[in-house]
Order: C-alpha cells, then structure tokens, then sequence
C-alpha cells in the first residue's frame, strides 16, 4: 500500500510546477499590461498638467485685462467729462465774445448824433418822417429797418441809393419802398 500511494502522490504532483509556470507567465503578462496602463495614465497626466497650467496663464492674463479695460473705461469717461465742461466754456465764452462784437458793432455802426443848426440860429423841431419815411432810431441798421418795416433788405437799399448803410445818423429819413 506504501508503493501504490507513494505512485499517486508522485503523479498528483508532477504537473503542479508546469502549473505554476503557467500561473508566473500569466502574471507576468499582467504585470505588463498594468505597467503599460499606469505609463499611458502618467502621459495623460502629464497631458492634462500641461494643459492645466495654461489655462491658469490664460486666466491670469484675462483679469489682467478686465482690470486694464475698466482702468481704460474710467478714463475714457473722465476725457468725455473734460471734453464736454471744455464745449460749455467754449460755449459760454462764444457767447459772450458774439455779445461784445454786436456792442462794438453797434457802436460803430450809429454815428454820433447830428445836430442841425438853423440859418436864425433858433434851435430846429425834431425830424418828422415825411409820407412813406422812416426816421432811423439808435441801434437801428439797414436790416433792422427793413424787418421793422417788414420789407425786403434789398428792395430797401434799391429805393434809398444814396444811403451809406453803414454810417446811418440818428434822425435821418429813409423812404420805404412800396409793398
């Protein structure tokens, strides 16, 4: 009984070392399936690092320039701001220079008044417009004249040849032209 079981235990374990080389191949192939996959995970996160990182720059360089484009809209608003108080005093002082040139315009344009003195030496009646007359009055100029009168500027000048429409003398007569 010895020999017949010693005959089984040495047949039930032959096969036991081609079973275990046969386990070792399998988990060396593993071994290098699992070393391909962790190599190609470390490469896409590596990838994905990479990509990481310039996105962080990008985000960087975006506040940068929101924070230059609000620097930049302060100062456009602060320019329209100047831009328009400088249109009001040039306004302002167009006004008052426009006011000072109708002054000296109108100082130039009356002359001083004429007095008219009478062969008897008595002092004369004030000038009376005669029919279709008009007696200039101070401040009064050729185009003043003729919308008063509601007449063309140029039927005016045409009725009064002689007239020197820029020394008009206070009093003097001026014939108004037919409507």
């Amino acid at each position: 009984m010895d020999t017949i079981s010693q005959d089984n235990n040495e047949s039930s374990f032959s096969w036991l070392p081609v079973l275990a080389l046969i386990v070792g191949v399998i988990a060396g192939v593993l071994a290098g399936v699992a070393l391909a996959k962790v190599t190609n995970i470390d490469k896409t996160l590596a990838e994905q690092s990479a990509i990481a990182a310039r996105i962080d720059d990008l985000e960087g360089k975006m506040r940068d320039t929101a924070t230059s484009a609000e620097t930049a809209n302060k100062n456009i608003t602060k320019v329209i701001g100047d831009t328009q108080k400088g249109f009001n005093t040039m306004g302002d002082l167009f006004g008052k220079l426009s006011a000072k040139v109708d002054e000296l315009e109108t100082k130039a344009i009356t002359p001083p008044p004429v007095v008219s003195s009478s062969s008897s030496g008595s002092s004369s009646a004030p000038a009376v417009a005669g029919p279709n007359e008009y007696l200039v009055k101070s401040g009064d100029t050729g185009i003043k004249i003729a919308r008063t009168l509601g007449v063309s500027w140029t039927d005016l000048q045409a009725v009064n040849p002689g007239v020197n429409w820029n020394r008009l003398a206070i009093g003097q007569p001026i014939k108004v032209p037919q409507k």
